[in-house]
């Protein structure tokens, strides 16, 4: 009987080693087949395209900090008693393009350099729209173009009678010097200062200006 179980057990034995041979390491990782989808998919996975990926912040000292200005150079409706947007009535020439937000050049100072026009670089004419110099500082601007409004609406090709409605109790009307039209003159208790409307002898509005007295009121340049 010995000798017929003892070929039995060796042959257990045999098969139990074979079986631990084959079988993988202890503490083997065992590749399922959820791992190698996700491998794949993260393989395959295309870019985000730069356009929609999500912003990122700037650091600190990059153009995110860096005020953008409210007052570029050309608006059109910053007219106020005080000035013209950002460049207020006694700012020095070394300060106005700053102020302004853009270029400025000289027109019409020839050999009188007490008085002077000063324009954006876009003006091909200092009639356009412009800003009057005196002894080195600003001190009236003015305009013939409909494009820019006076403080409180008013603008070239207005009639007087639109211009009355703007300004109700507030015009003074003397005589043009040249025309049929009229000096149409409102002035500002808070700062002094006035916008006169030139009007032609149809009563339409042909150029207006805010300044500081004198010089609102000169009628040729500067006098």
């Amino acid at each position: 009987m010995c000798q017929t179980f003892l070929p039995f057990v060796l042959s257990a034995a045999i098969a139990t080693l074979l079986l631990a041979a084959c079988s993988p390491e202890r503490g083997a990782p065992v590749k399922t087949e959820t791992d190698e989808t996700a491998t794949a998919t993260a393989d395959s996975a295309e870019p985000v395209p730069a356009d929609r990926a999500p912003p990122s912040l700037p650091e600190p000292g990059e153009a995110g900090d860096t005020p953008v200005s409210n007052a570029p150079d050309g608006s059109d409706d910053q007219a106020n008693f005080s000035g013209y947007g950002e460049v207020k009535f006694g700012t020095a020439v070394a300060d106005m393009a700053k102020a302004w937000g853009g270029e400025l050049q000289e027109m019409g100072k020839g050999e009188n350099a007490s008085c002077y026009f000063m324009a954006p670089a876009w003006v091909k004419n200092s009639a356009e729209f412009n800003f009057m110099i005196v002894d080195g500082k600003f001190v009236r601007f003015g305009t013939e173009s409909a494009r820019f409004l006076a403080p409180g609406g008013g603008k070239v090709g207005m009639t007087s009678a639109q211009i009355q409605s703007l300004y109700p109790g507030r015009i003074e009307q003397q005589p043009h010097n040249y025309t049929d039209g009229k000096y149409l003159r409102i002035m500002d208790a808070a700062t002094g200062n006035a916008l006169l409307f030139e009007t032609d002898g149809t009563g339409n509005v042909t150029e207006w200006r805010v300044g500081q007295p004198p010089q609102v009121d000169y009628v040729e340049g500067c006098s």
